[in-house]
């Protein structure tokens, strides 16, 4: 029985599941399974999994039906005591396993451990760096205020906590990945792992580039999880929806130019201002969104 358990759910990825099972294969920390959940492909991936040589992969065929169902099978063929998650599309640095296990045997009342992240375009070429901060112990607060671990492929989690918690909530997509973390915030400890090792992949046809579906998604997600916050943290939920409208901001003006949405962009940006509970903070913060706006307006590489 391996120690750690890696989730892979695939669907139509036969441009980028062979690189990312390298990712995995490379890594420094050998006592892993790949469980891999095949989800409905219609493409190459089928021939792709078909091929796999190393027997730490398991692959089981489903009908598709979405990430966080497929997660959720994927759960309950583990048999690791960790379990981490790795979307079809994005790679990790050769050390995340081994780092992010090392941080939750350091710190036994963890149950969470994360790393920076990266994004990367569709060819794997560096973008930009993420957010890269460190919030670690009791997070829920600072996960309320925004999403530090950024996708559902970054944290390795203790299987005892995941089975508390519940499964993903295949009717929030494409918000299951925050909805599981704020659920797991509430209940334990994460500790930060201070290195991108998740390169997060951005591709047109991501579900990142969906921006008026995150933002309802994004909203319904935050009244949900205030409604069951603690009475301590209530103040901090207009701040969490101007957070909110500020990533949708820089959403809608990555991509190429023919993706970007200058109108969408600047009603999101009145509406992270009008939600904003510190309108003297974070001016300089503000005029460069404003500026990046304006400069995708006039069609110039932002």
């Amino acid at each position: 029985m391996a120690l750690i358990s890696v989730i892979i759910p695939a669907y139509n990825s036969e441009s980028t599941i062979q690189a990312t099972l390298e990712s995995v294969f490379n890594q420094t920390f050998s006592d892993f399974e790949v469980i891999l959940i095949n989800d409905g492909s219609t493409d190459r991936t089928v021939d792709i999994l078909g091929q796999i040589s190393d027997s730490r992969a398991k692959v089981f065929y489903y009908p598709n039906s979405g990430v966080a169902v497929s997660r959720n099978r994927g759960i309950s063929h583990a048999s690791g005591e960790f379990i981490s998650f790795l979307d079809a599309d994005d790679l990790w640095t050769p050390d995340k396993l081994e780092a992010q296990l090392q941080a939750l045997i350091t710190h036994p009342e963890a149950a969470v451990a994360y790393s920076w992240t990266d994004c990367i375009d569709e060819a794997g070429n560096f973008l930009y760096h993420g957010m890269h901060i460190s919030p670690s112990g009791y997070v829920l607060g600072d996960l309320l205020l925004q999403n530090f671990l950024q996708n559902g492929s970054n944290p390795l989690i203790r299987k005892t906590a995941l089975l508390e918690v519940g499964e993903f909530d295949p009717l929030l997509n494409p918000s299951e990945d925050l909805d599981m973390w704020l659920r797991l915030a509430a209940k334990y400890h994460f500790v930060a792992v201070p290195f991108p090792q998740n390169l997060y992949r951005i591709t047109n046809n991501s579900m990142s580039s969906n921006i008026v579906k995150l933002e309802k998604a994004g909203l319904f997600l935050i009244k949900k999880a205030f409604d069951s916050a603690p009475k301590s943290l209530q103040n901090l939920k207009n701040q969490s929806i101007s957070n909110h409208y500020k990533g949708l901001v820089w959403k809608t003006t990555d991509g190429s130019p023919k993706d970007k949405k200058v109108l969408l962009a600047i009603m999101y940006f009145m509406k992270y201002i009008i939600n904003d509970p510190r309108p003297l903070k974070s001016l300089r913060g503000k005029f460069s969104l404003l500026l990046k706006i304006f400069r995708t307006g006039l069609g110039i590489s932002v």
